[in-house]
């Protein structure tokens, strides 16, 4: 089971990552997020911040339909996300690898080719 201190704790070991003033988190590299926290908004009432509730940049709509169909017990969306390549995920459903694995990939969708290099120099 995993939670908002996993996610922070995946991320900001991730290469040059930003965590943004949040009322949960929310992580950026290049300027461009890649996991934060669900903004749960419902009809006539304030808006809340799920840090129960991880959303992730997940690049296109195929990646996102096989998520919410492969794995429907972690990964859903709502309305307000139609179009986006982005899915929210339970994180009480996943494990601290399973975790790693889906934020690595986010960032990864979001990092500038030239740190992708970087990376995989000093890795590989």
């Amino acid at each position: 089971m995993a939670d908002a201190e996993d996610v922070r704790r995946l991320a900001l070991a991730l290469p040059q990552v930003v965590e943004i003033d949040s009322a949960g988190f929310d992580f950026r590299v290049a300027d461009k997020g890649f996991v934060w926290s669900y903004p749960e908004r419902r009809p006539g009432k304030p808006r809340v911040i799920r840090t129960d509730i991880a959303v992730l940049y997940v690049g296109d709509e195929a990646e996102k339909q096989a998520l919410l169909l492969g794995e429907p017990d972690k990964f859903f969306t709502t309305a307000g996300y139609e179009g986006l390549p982005l899915v929210m995920l339970r994180l009480a459903q996943v494990d601290a690898d399973r975790l790693a694995e889906l934020v690595t990939d986010a960032w990864r969708m979001r990092a500038p080719e030239s740190l992708l290099a970087e990376v995989e120099e000093c890795t590989g």
